[in-house]
């Protein structure tokens, strides 16, 4: 055992003690097999001469391994490697030159990667976008949501604030939205109808994996949104495309599916379609809740921003006009405020919210609740709804601003239409434009906005993206479309 000292090494600049240094070498020599069962140690006092540090440092890491089973004491004998441990035989030197895996990298077990869930996470990189249609930070209530999340933190009794709380999220958030819904969308809720998620995305997670089975039949746009599709692929459910024009998706259509076989779920933006931005037509709700009480299937509305409706009032939802139970409404505060504060809701009937929240237990035992509780003081003040009006203006000026720079300057180069709402205008490039080439060269000049691959690989020819204004400034706006216009002028 001479030789021992010689395997271990101290560094003194590393921020774990010393003491530890030395049994986690000393483990790892015995789970190696470079020491082998049984085999006696060298006296604290000969390790610590041999390395030159006090002998109540080996004490100390003899201890802390004889705890751990790693070793044991024999009175009068010394301190030996654990009996208890099977032969290992250390692993002979590689001679084959094959490359030794990193198993940091590479794991040792399979595993079956599905290309649906290959989708590049979009991360804020730039100073300028022209992003998917998301809020101006800017102009949220920040403070006043520092303020009402500071008082959850430090008042009332904190073993019930700081503890386990209700699965379905905090009543009292779940109360407020329920008033607010009830209020804004003429829905019928009471808090047991309602449950907090993380965001839409958890909400469509939930429906799912709750309410789909492989095999099932699940119908959406051609175009629709990506992370829709990722979770019904994800369940394997078999997805079914519906075509759209100016007045959303093809009521016909969804007729025409039903008659062949059973549909299991729609989803559905009725507000604003994703990508395009339309309204479902007031005929095609009324045709849509009919053939759902008819056919049976359930309707998935994400209502992700119908708040920003410019040319009316925004127009309500699916769920407000529901009689037969048919709807699961799904909205969120990524658009009232910003994506980083993950709070939606789900809405539909109280069986169905508690068959969720099972489901939701085992995924993510509870959201955050003084965000929840900061939430809902902030919805029971009327800040919430105050940011909303005053947002509401804001973005429709800069819609108006941007929409007319695309018609002045693009103009020859792309189409659109000016959204009736929503934070996005859907542009058509024409197709002699590689929009993948333009928004690479756009980012290396600090402006992002989407090369529009996910719908245009369903429909190459459509050659389209989403621009969104909210979230920026007039200013920034027109430095944003002068990049653009000098780009393509270098076509």
């Amino acid at each position: 055992m001479q030789p021992l000292s010689s395997l271990l090494f101290i560094n003194k600049s590393d921020r774990q003690p010393v003491y530890l240094q030395i049994a986690n070498q000393l483990t790892e020599l015995i789970r190696t097999g470079i020491i082998l069962s049984g085999h006696q140690l060298l006296s604290s006092r000969q390790l610590a001469d041999t390395m030159d540090i006090h002998r109540k440092t080996v004490v100390r890491a003899y201890d802390e391994l004889l705890a751990q089973g790693w070793l044991e004491s024999r009175a009068g004998s010394g301190t030996f490697v654990a009996m208890h441990f099977p032969e290992i035989k250390p692993q002979p030197i590689n001679t084959s030159g094959k490359e030794i895996p990193n198993t940091s990298k590479i794991a040792g077990f399979s595993f079956e990667d599905k290309p649906h869930l290959h989708r590049a996470v979009l991360k804020s990189r730039t100073s300028l976008h022209l992003d998917d249609g998301f809020p101006d930070p800017r102009l949220a209530p920040l403070e006043e949501l520092s303020r009402a999340y500071r008082t959850q933190l430090l008042t009332g009794n904190s073993y019930v604030k700081l503890g386990y709380g209700d699965t379905f999220g905090t009543y009292w958030l779940r109360q407020e939205l329920s008033d607010y819904l009830n209020e804004t969308r003429a829905l019928k809720t009471s808090p047991e109808n309602i449950l907090i998620t993380r965001g839409t995305v958890m909400g469509l997670y939930l429906a799912s994996t709750g309410l789909l089975k492989k095999g099932d039949h699940v119908a959406m746009g051609e175009l629709s949104w990506s992370s829709a599709r990722m979770n019904f692929t994800q369940v394997g459910a078999n997805i079914l495309s519906i075509p759209s024009d100016e007045y959303g998706v093809s009521v016909d259509a969804i007729e025409t599916i039903c008659q062949k076989q059973p549909l299991r779920m729609l989803y559905v933006t009725s507000h604003h379609h994703y990508p395009t931005t339309v309204a479902l037509r007031a005929d095609r709700r009324l045709q849509l809740l009919a053939l759902s009480e008819k056919y049976g299937f359930i309707i998935f509305e994400d209502d992700y921003d119908y708040d920003f409706h410019y040319l009316s009032k925004p127009l309500l939802p699916l769920a407000g006009a529901d009689r037969a139970g048919m709807v699961l409404y799904c909205g969120s505060f990524t658009k009232t405020i910003s994506p980083a504060f993950r709070v939606g809701y789900l809405v539909g009937s109280e069986n169905v919210i508690n068959h969720l929240a099972q489901i939701r237990r085992i995924i993510d035992r509870q959201g955050d609740n003084m965000l929840e509780n900061a939430m809902a003081e902030l919805l029971q003040n009327g800040i919430i709804q105050r940011h909303l009006r005053k947002s509401l203006r804001t973005y429709r000026q800069r819609r108006d601003l941007f929409c007319g720079l695309l018609k002045s300057e693009l103009s020859n180069y792309l189409d659109f239409q000016t959204p009736d709402g929503g934070m996005a205008v859907w542009t058509r490039f024409d197709q002699d434009i590689d929009l993948r080439n333009l928004a690479q060269k756009a980012f290396q000049q600090d402006l992002y906005f989407s090369d529009g691959a996910d719908g245009n690989a369903l429909s190459p020819k459509l050659n389209g993206t989403r621009l969104g204004f909210a979230s920026s400034t007039p200013d920034e706006l027109e430095q944003s479309v002068g990049i653009i216009k000098k780009l393509l002028e270098q076509i």
